[in-house]
């Protein structure tokens, strides 16, 4: 299995290059995300690959970061129906901070308008990942939703606020989502946990 390919950068195109290492050039498929951190031809780089083996071929994806490769492997292992060509395309349509934010935001709508990927195949993307990218994201989610003084900063506080209690993240996120819709938009924090640990409780 090929875990990663070094050598000199010999062609670079938005969806593949070719690296000599050895005297033999590895084709290599990249997503929009690796292309756009790509040295000029004629540099010397090492790419991590996901070596896919078929019946009728052998084919290299590469990747600039561990995050990358990981992402791409989680699609196709845990999302029915996503294969490496759909996985490269979810890489190509937004970046990894865009993708985990809107998987943990339940955004649908975001997710499926990236090429290849329709209405039923964002919703298997959001349904099997979201547990899977782990408080890091959710983490990660919050802070973007600060950043961008999102309108559900407290309800991504009380969310992360529950997780740390050790509840599950999926539980926190839909009892959270319900005393939002009960106690309304204009509700703190503080109100968001203590009314879903009652409700939790009961």
């Amino acid at each position: 299995m090929i875990t990663f390919v070094e050598g000199i950068l010999e062609t670079v195109l938005p969806t593949m290059i070719v690296i000599q290492a050895g005297g033999i050039g590895y084709q290599i498929l990249i997503p929009l995300s690796s292309f756009d951190k790509m040295p000029l031809p004629g540099s010397t780089v090492r790419i991590l690959t996901h070596h896919h083996i078929r019946e009728d071929a052998q084919i290299l994806y590469g990747f600039l970061s561990e995050a990358e490769r990981d992402l791409f492997r989680l699609l196709m292992a845990h999302v029915s129906g996503v294969g490496p060509k759909l996985a490269l395309a979810v890489l190509s349509g937004m970046s990894l901070d865009q993708f985990k934010s809107a998987v943990i935001c339940s955004d649908n709508a975001a997710i499926s308008k990236i090429s290849g990927v329709g209405k039923k195949t964002a919703e298997r993307i959001v349904l099997e990942l979201k547990d899977k990218l782990g408080v890091a994201a959710q983490w990660e989610a919050a802070s973007l939703q600060k950043a961008n003084g999102g309108k559900e900063k407290n309800l991504y506080d009380a969310i992360l606020a529950l997780i740390s209690l050790g509840y599950k993240q999926n539980d926190a996120d839909r009892e959270v989502r319900k005393a939002l819709a009960l106690l309304g938009v204009g509700a703190s924090t503080e109100e968001l946990v203590r009314e879903t640990l009652k409700s939790l409780a009961g």
